[in-house]
C-alpha cells in the first residue's frame, strides 16, 4: 500500500515538475535559442586546445585571428541575446541585428579556419599528414564544423521564435482543482 503512495506521489511530482517546465517556456520561448547558443559555446570553448594546437602547427595567415574572432563574438553574442529579449518586453530590434552579425561573423570565421586546414592538409608541397600526434587537426576541424552547425541551429531558432512561441503557449498547463466546477455563484451586490 505504502509502496502505491510512493509511487503515485513520485508520479504527480514528475507530472508538476513538467507542467512547471512548460509553464516556464510559454513564458520566455527565447530560452530554448539561448541554450542553443549556450551549447556552440561550450562546443567551441572546451575545444579550444586543439583548435589553438591547430593554428599553431598549421600557423597559415589570418587562422588566429579566426580563432580569436570566433570565441570573442561567441561570448559578446550572448550579451546580445540577453539585451535583445528584455524580461516582459518586445524583443530589441536592434540588439537582435547586432546578434546576427555576430553569428554571420563566427560562421565565416570559421568558414576561414576550415578552408585553411583543407589547405594545408591538401596543398602539393609538403602537406600536413594526420597522424597519431597530429590528430587533433581532424578533432578540430570536426570541433570547428560542428560550432557552425550549432551557430545556424541559433539563428534559425532566433528566426523562428514567433511560430514556436505561439505553439507553445497552445500547451495547456493549466491545475485540474477538484469540485471547481460545483462552486456556486457568490452575490457580491450590496445588500440594503
Amino acid at each position: 500500500m505504502k509502496q502505491k503512495q510512493v509511487s503515485a506521489g513520485q508520479r504527480r511530482g514528475v507530472k508538476e515538475f513538467i507542467r512547471k517546465f512548460f509553464v516556464s517556456l510559454k513564458r520566455s520561448p527565447q530560452n530554448i535559442s539561448l541554450v542553443a547558443l549556450a551549447v556552440a559555446f561550450l562546443v567551441y570553448s572546451l575545444n579550444l586546445t586543439s583548435i589553438a594546437n591547430t593554428t599553431a602547427r598549421i600557423n597559415s595567415p589570418n587562422m588566429g585571428q579566426c580563432e580569436f574572432a570566433a570565441m570573442l563574438f561567441s561570448i559578446l553574442s550572448f550579451v546580445c541575446f540577453l539585451r535583445a529579449f528584455p524580461k516582459r518586453q518586445k524583443p530589441n530590434k536592434v540588439m537582435l541585428g547586432l546578434l546576427f552579425l555576430m553569428m554571420g561573423i563566427m560562421v565565416f570565421a570559421d568558414s576561414v579556419y576550415l578552408t585553411r586546414i583543407t589547405r594545408a592538409l591538401n596543398r602539393p608541397d609538403n602537406p600536413i599528414v594526420i597522424t597519431e600526434d597530429t590528430a587533433y587537426i581532424s578533432a578540430a576541424q570536426n570541433i570547428v564544423t560542428l560550432h557552425i552547425v550549432f551557430v545556424a541551429v541559433c539563428a534559425l531558432l532566433v528566426l523562428m521564435l514567433p511560430v514556436y512561441g505561439k505553439l507553445l503557449k497552445k500547451i495547456n498547463t493549466s491545475i485540474e482543482v477538484e469540485g471547481n466546477g460545483e462552486m456556486e455563484a457568490i452575490d457580491i451586490s450590496e445588500e440594503d
